[in-house]
């Protein structure tokens, strides 16, 4: 008679709870090695709809945990902003760069102008060690139109106080831009209500 083998195999609930465990382990590894604290550099690109939304949540974490945050709006135009209407009832000042998208304008040295007057602005934030978070919504636009000089953002970013971050929202970031970041995310289209002929909603999209 076949001798019947004392070891019990595990059943699939004990394997499942030995795999999360080795996950657990590991990921605890990366937290515990990752102690380092700076400012960090943040960029959302790509072609897909939420970059600014993702930056706007961003802010609205910082601030909910006490943290002080800034916005520079870059070819946001003067419309409604549900976003800016309640961020600045939590104290977060906004700049806008109020000229509006440039093909509306139709204006090349206006918006130049305006996006420059935006940077200045923003010149200023970068230097503040009492803002823990700028928010450069739609900055890539402004380099890829080459309205501001490239070397001159990287250089006022990289000397910026060294707890502040910095997110940069906007299609086309400059390569440069992205080799400096921290975390790099890139929003991908999949469907778009736009192209089916669906206008704008406000709340959703603005």
């Amino acid at each position: 008679m076949a001798e019947h083998s004392s070891h019990k195999q595990n059943s699939p609930e004990q394997k499942h709870q030995q795999r999360m465990q080795k996950l657990k382990n590991k990921v605890d590894d990366r937290i515990a090695s990752a102690q380092q604290e700076k400012g960090l550099l943040l960029i959302i690109t790509g072609n897909g709809k939420g970059k600014s939304t993702s930056g706007f949540g961003t802010v609205l974490r910082a601030v909910g945990h006490g943290l002080t945050a800034s916005v520079v709006q870059f070819i946001k135009g003067d419309w409604d902003c549900g976003e800016r209407n309640i961020l600045e009832k939590c104290g977060v000042d906004f700049t806008v760069m109020a000229t509006g998208f440039t093909w509306d304008t139709q204006d090349k040295s206006a918006d130049i102008a305006a996006a420059q007057k935006a940077w200045q602005a923003s010149e200023l934030l970068l230097k503040d060690e009492s803002i823990d978070l700028v928010l450069l919504d739609e900055l890539t636009y402004m380099i890829a139109y080459k309205y501001l000089d490239l070397d001159k953002v990287i250089s006022t970013i990289k000397s910026r106080p060294a707890h502040q971050h910095v997110i940069i929202t906007g299609r086309g970031c400059h390569r440069q831009l992205i080799a400096l970041a921290d975390t790099v995310s890139e929003v991908q289209s999949i469907k778009h209500a736009f192209d089916d002929g669906v206008k704008a909603q406000q709340g959703i999209d603005y």
